[in-house]
């Protein structure tokens, strides 16, 4: 096989592997997409006793078949870029190398195969097939109200913790070690329990004045859990307003429309979310497929 050749296969092949804009792409992806759901839902049968029981060969022998599957896959996505370390030490690719290692590891250490379940994170590839990475910048958005509101939760959770130390101790001293409250601890986290609405119900008062305050708790958690999804969103709406602002206006006034992104990936740095018409790499410049 010439060299001209086997630069065009591996092209080819690049295009299939990494980009969604092909039907043939598209194909590849999306039985990827269904063999991961297979090889999550092997190991999760595997793990019920009475199913890996009656077909433990059956389940052993489909998770190798997708191991080995897995397996030919990487080294493809290897062998199809200009540069594999980019691929081997980038997010996808160390996803994809932890997913495919642990059936190999359980041939030496028995059981920890359960790990190939981190073939979940390999799903993320849906973003791609769909085409939804333009979409993505929303959840930059959410991170950025996140580290802007961080100041007033954190005021707020160090509030909720006194409260419950507060509360946790009266019920210590109101109800006592012979109805469940043995320690401060204990009723601390009763009140941590509580506050929160989870209600394990391990641990509850038997005192009227006890169940009073415990009706003040239930009630107060309602409020507590409101306060940091309003702090979060007034951040969150912040931002939006203020990336509207920033938006590119056109001589009419209005802002201008999004560019739409597809899935090329370029063979040599491997970046992705080029616009539509690009024809070369935005990060290192080599021509696009």
């Amino acid at each position: 096989m010439s060299k001209y050749t086997r630069n065009k296969l591996r092209v080819k092949l690049h295009e299939i592997i990494y980009e969604a804009d092909t039907p043939q792409g598209k194909l590849f992806d999306v039985v990827l997409l269904i063999t991961i759901l297979a090889s999550i839902l092997l190991v999760m049968l595997e793990s019920v006793e009475s199913i890996d029981k009656n077909f433990h060969d059956f389940l052993n022998i489909s998770e190798w078949i997708i191991t080995v599957l897995f397996t030919i896959e990487y080294i493809a996505r290897v062998l199809t870029v200009k540069k594999p370390l980019n691929y081997i030490f980038s997010f996808y690719g160390i996803v994809d190398l932890l997913s495919t290692i642990p059936k190999y590891i359980s041939l030496i250490f028995g059981g920890i195969h359960a790990l190939a379940a981190i073939r979940a994170l390999r799903l993320l590839r849906v973003f791609r097939i769909l085409k939804l990475t333009r979409y993505l910048g929303a959840s930059n958005n959410l991170m950025s109200a996140l580290r802007a509101s961080r100041a007033k939760i954190s005021v707020f959770l160090y509030a909720v913790i006194i409260i419950s130390i507060i509360l946790g101790t009266i019920m210590y001293l109101i109800e006592g070690e012979e109805n469940g409250f043995t320690n401060i601890p204990k009723s601390v986290y009763w009140c941590i329990v509580t506050l929160t609405t989870v209600g394990f119900g391990d641990i509850t008062p038997q005192t009227p004045f006890g169940q009073l305050i415990a009706s003040f708790v239930m009630i107060l958690g309602y409020g507590i859990i409101a306060v940091p999804t309003g702090i979060i969103s007034a951040e969150y709406t912040n931002i939006y307003k203020s990336g509207k602002d920033k938006e590119p206006k056109t001589e009419t006034g209005n802002s201008k429309k999004p560019v739409h992104l597809n899935s090329q990936c370029c063979i040599n740095c491997l970046a992705v979310q080029h616009q539509d018409n690009a024809k070369f790499c935005f990060k290192c410049g080599r021509k696009l497929n």
